[in-house]
């Protein structure tokens, strides 16, 4: 497509943050379609079907930018002097500008500037208008915190600024936590002699308290948010119905004082049919989400029904969280409409999909509201009991959420409609990637001070020791693919990076969190920059660390250091897949380290320990250990690029907790784990 508007075009999509082109893997430049440019402006609200009208459209757009007299956002870091550009016509380069500053706390202080004695920045004009940009100092020494800044100026115009106060860089620890290791398992994967055919919180707790008791600080698993168990189905912990609330799968319910008070979900659950499809899911090697969160729900049911109708201290405490949290309100209403119609709020009918109302059964809701707070409740108690002498929880934040869920529906503004994110195509995917999941905003939600950004850290920093935040280059950059199209029709969009790390240095210390950046494929030097300049973790998986002649570096101290992860096969797969030649070119130089002494018996499991005395050895903030690797599981827990037709996400560690946990030789590893870690020093 060449035709008329076509450079107008690309300024046009440069103007709304689309970059161009981009580098691929292979380093050579790739140049988006005109095609792609189109759909992503719809997507971000531009009214262009055609080339041609982009000279109309980017003078409209020059025009909006010199009228807007400030950005929505300013970020003040930690003893540094904060200034907000200002953009003013000629005409009004001067008088008196009124402003007030309205603190998080709820006090506020009054600013007066003088705007022709402000420091010039820069100037430029627009049909014929000239326009001068001054630089406001912001007062020093500001609270940590969210505040409003209210401006008017000479003419009477007004315009208001969100400033993020923050720290420059994420909370970091001190002491033994400096050098943290831990275990990991996905708790769907996690059985035990209490788990109603797959882990829950309970399971997660007693996990976390017995690596403790190893020496280690912290236990880590995938995401623990809400998802589509019926009508929809959607089970990747990638796609969650939101990332601001729980999944009330991983519910203990026989823990939940509702169920000692009941008789009848007592009588239910000891019943035969109850307890012949208990065990029928429980003997199965894959969990069975639908038939289980039918057998939970039976009981969860009695128990909603309980505490909404039992005057007493739980259902005060259930009305004071309710009324705290009017979002999970909107949430349970949400939840029963789905339920109503079988189906995500797209295909529900007008006014339902406008995001304000809701159309489902009040009991429904309420259940869905007691399930939430029940959830809350019990990972706020685990949180509490596992992280008391160290770091406790290490939640993972995915980068998006489900089309048809909560979030979208909710906060219809602040995501892209008609793209995707994905990525662009690579060795491993030659047509790239579509992820399947709409985008933020990048202006919306600037506008909205990254109040939705704000809740779902909080969401998990709170409960946390460490975070992980998938595809941290998604506070830079992501890759849009409209939709109907393949991974190589797609562009990069920017994100203001900076203040989304203000937010995330901000929510960090508050929660006293450490944050980890998923920084694995093909990255740009500058995300790692920043990431090292704000205090976050990248990431070293030793697969991708190692070089042709079978070695590899050491960690760097501000990473957390694995042997794979989620995505990958686990390591005896690796290993197996390994040319014999370089398998033994590896335990050499495991050998040539002091990492392995001697091969006896299985090779495998001699380059496992050789490999976790080289990671442990290392100056790396925490080691992660896949609890499946020790006893040298093949199958992954999820195959990249497929869905249901392979059991992602489904498939239960080998071993139950009682029986690994009783290991003497597994514990004997996490021993000598724990000694290195303690001690320090290369291996």
């Amino acid at each position: 497509m060449r035709s008329t508007g076509f450079r107008e075009l690309r300024q046009l999509a440069f103007s709304h943050g689309i970059q161009i082109a981009y580098r691929d893997i292979r380093g050579q430049r790739q140049v988006a379609r005109p095609e792609a440019l189109l759909a992503i402006l719809r997507a971000l609200g531009i009214p262009i079907e055609r080339p041609d009208e982009a000279p109309e459209l980017l003078r409209a757009r020059d025009v909006e930018q010199w009228s807007r007299r400030c950005e929505p956002v300013v970020v003040a870091w930690d003893d540094e002097p904060a200034k907000l550009l200002l953009r003013l016509p000629s005409e009004l380069d001067g008088g008196q500008l009124a402003a007030q500053l309205a603190l998080e706390d709820g006090s506020s202080r009054e600013l007066h500037a003088d705007l022709g004695q402000l420091p010039v920045t820069g100037s430029g004009s627009i049909d014929g208008r000239r326009y001068v940009v001054r630089s406001l100092p912001l007062p020093k020494g500001l609270p940590w915190g969210y505040h409003r800044l209210s401006l008017q100026f000479p003419d009477g115009g007004l315009a208001t600024a969100t400033v993020i106060a923050a720290p420059g860089r994420a909370w970091q620890p001190g002491g033994e936590q400096a050098r943290a290791w831990g275990t990991f398992l996905p708790l769907y994967a996690l059985t035990s002699d209490r788990s109603w055919s797959a882990g829950n919180f309970s399971d997660l707790a007693d996990l976390l308290i017995w690596t403790k008791r190893q020496g280690g600080q912290f236990t880590g698993t995938l995401p623990l948010l809400a998802s589509y168990l019926d009508e929809p189905f959607e089970i990747s912990p990638y796609t969650p119905v939101s990332r601001l609330f729980w999944n009330e799968f991983y519910l203990d319910v026989t823990a939940l004082p509702e169920f000692q008070a009941s008789r009848a979900a007592q009588d239910l659950v000891a019943s035969r049919d109850f307890q012949e499809e208990l065990r029928r899911l429980r003997s199965e090697r894959l969990v069975d989400y639908q038939a289980g969160m039918r057998l939970r729900r039976r009981v969860l049911e009695l128990l909603a029904h309980q505490c909404w109708e039992t005057p007493g201290p739980r259902r005060e405490e259930l009305e004071a969280w309710r009324a705290a949290h009017p979002e999970a309100e909107r949430y349970a209403a949400f939840r029963a409409t789905v339920e109503r119609y079988r189906a995500g709020w797209s295909a529900w009918p007008e006014p339902l999909r406008s995001g304000q109302r809701t159309g489902g059964d009040p009991a429904v809701a309420r259940y869905h509201l007691y399930v939430q707070w029940a959830a809350e409740q019990q990972v706020q108690h685990l949180a509490q009991r596992s992280g008391q002498d160290g770091l406790g929880l290490y939640l993972d934040l995915p980068v998006g959420v489900h089309p048809d869920g909560f979030d979208t529906w909710r906060f219809r503004d602040l995501f892209l409609q008609g793209v995707s994110a994905g990525a662009p195509p690579d060795p491993f995917f030659e047509e790239g990637q579509v992820w399947g999941f709409p985008p933020l905003h990048p202006e919306r939600q600037r506008e909205d001070g990254y109040s939705y950004l704000r809740a779902c850290l909080r969401h998990h920093l709170c409960h946390a020791g460490m975070l992980r935040i998938d595809h941290v280059m998604g506070l830079h950059r992501l890759y849009l693919v409209p939709a109907g199209s393949n991974g190589r029709d797609g562009a990069y969009i920017r994100y203001p990076a900076e203040e989304m790390y203000a937010v995330l240095a901000l929510e960090s210390h508050r929660c006293r969190c450490i944050v980890v950046g998923e920084d694995l494929g093909t990255v740009p030097g500058a995300v790692r920059r920043a990431m090292a300049r704000h205090g976050l973790l990248r990431m070293y998986v030793l697969p991708f660390e190692l070089r042709p002649g079978g070695q590899a570096q050491s960690p760097p101290r501000n990473s957390l250091a694995c042997l794979d992860t989620h995505d990958l096969p686990p390591f005896a797969a690796l290993w197996e897949s390994w040319p014999a030649e370089e398998r033994q070119r590896l335990l050499a130089w495991l050998r040539q380290r002091g990492c392995l002494t001697a091969v006896e018996g299985d090779e495998a499991l001699a380059a496992l320990h050789g490999f976790l005395t080289f990671l442990a050895a290392s100056p790396a903030q925490a080691l992660v250990i896949n609890l499946e690797d020790l006893w040298l599981e093949t199958e992954p827990q999820n195959r990249p690029g497929t869905g249901l037709e392979q059991p992602n996400w489904r498939r239960k560690a080998r071993y139950a907790l009682e029986d690994f946990t009783g290991s003497a030789a597994l514990r004997a590893l996490l021993t000598h784990i724990d000694q290195l870690r303690r001690q320090g020093g290369e291996a």
